[in-house]
């Protein structure tokens, strides 16, 4: 193992730390691995969670489990110097685990907002000691975002937004404020019908019909495991609302969707074009 280089890094936590540049490093979180990639620093990755699939090297690294459900023996048997997580990973007690094995456990945002993106770019930029390529990233993000921005300025109607997430044999979740999807609907110009609760809520026939969205929104792996826009017109409720009647029903990846990572201003940029093709 190489020698470190000792960095003093201002951590999501807002505290000073002491840490060095690791060698091997498990990522978790496919927005965190994301951003190591894009710093060109995946030499470093040893292993990933199963959420991180982008780009597609990522999909080839040694998998530790899902984010909520990590496996203590899988992560420690790839031997990081640094394990990198989000405020979603778990269990606590795998996280515990770990940390007594000898090994870092740093932390940064689930991230919900382009505010929380920039700060996750910015903290792993400087774990790696990248904090110039890093500050690159963000002003290259502002500026897409900005273009969307532009763009959401001059069009004629926002339209309504129901954004699911099913699995095809659970009942649909719709997400509220509070939530990534909701943030990209806001920045890429449309409006969260289900604006009144935080968090997710199960889907009811009445709150469909309700909601009358203009557009479902979807990411392309609930949509197929639903049987595609004719298995998710099936859903209870979604055929009777505007966007059912007319097939206005928008999947994008993911990843790419929900992970509010280095592609967020790409993202925003997609969802706006496809929100108003429609209409």
């Amino acid at each position: 193992m190489r020698n470190f280089f000792l960095l003093t890094l201002l951590l999501i936590s807002g505290n000073l730390v002491a840490a060095e540049i690791p060698d091997r490093i498990v990522s978790v979180g496919g927005a965190v691995t994301e951003v190591i990639y894009a710093l060109n620093e995946d030499q470093r990755l040893v292993g990933s969670d199963t959420t991180s699939s982008f780009p597609a090297a990522a999909g080839k690294l040694p998998k530790v489990g899902y984010q909520r459900n990590l496996s203590a023996e899988g992560i420690l048997s790839l031997n990081p110097d640094l394990l990198l997580v989000t405020e979603d990973a778990g269990p606590p007690s795998v996280l515990t685990q770990i940390k007594s094995a000898g090994v870092k456990v740093l932390t940064v945002k689930s991230a919900k907002s382009v505010a929380d993106v920039r700060q996750n770019i910015l903290s792993i930029g400087s774990i790696l000691g990248k904090t110039e390529q890093a500050q690159k990233m963000v002003t290259e993000l502002d500026l897409i975002l900005n273009q969307v921005s532009v763009k959401v300025s001059s069009q004629a109607k926002k339209p309504s937004i129901l954004f699911l997430t099913s699995h095809g044999t659970s009942t649909p979740m719709v997400a509220g404020v509070a939530t990534s999807a909701n943030a990209l609907i806001s920045l890429a110009g449309g409006r969260n019908v289900a604006d009144g609760f935080t968090g997710y809520k199960p889907l009811t026939p009445e709150a469909a019909v309700k909601f009358a969205p203009d557009v479902i929104l979807i990411t392309s792996r609930s949509l197929k495991m639903n049987g595609g826009k004719g298995g998710l017109l099936k859903i209870p409720g979604v055929a009777l609302t505007p966007a059912g009647q007319a097939g206005n029903i928008v999947h994008m990846d993911g990843l790419l969707l929900l992970g509010f990572g280095p592609r967020t201003g790409y993202a925003a940029l997609e969802l706006h074009e496809k929100i108003q093709a429609p209409l």
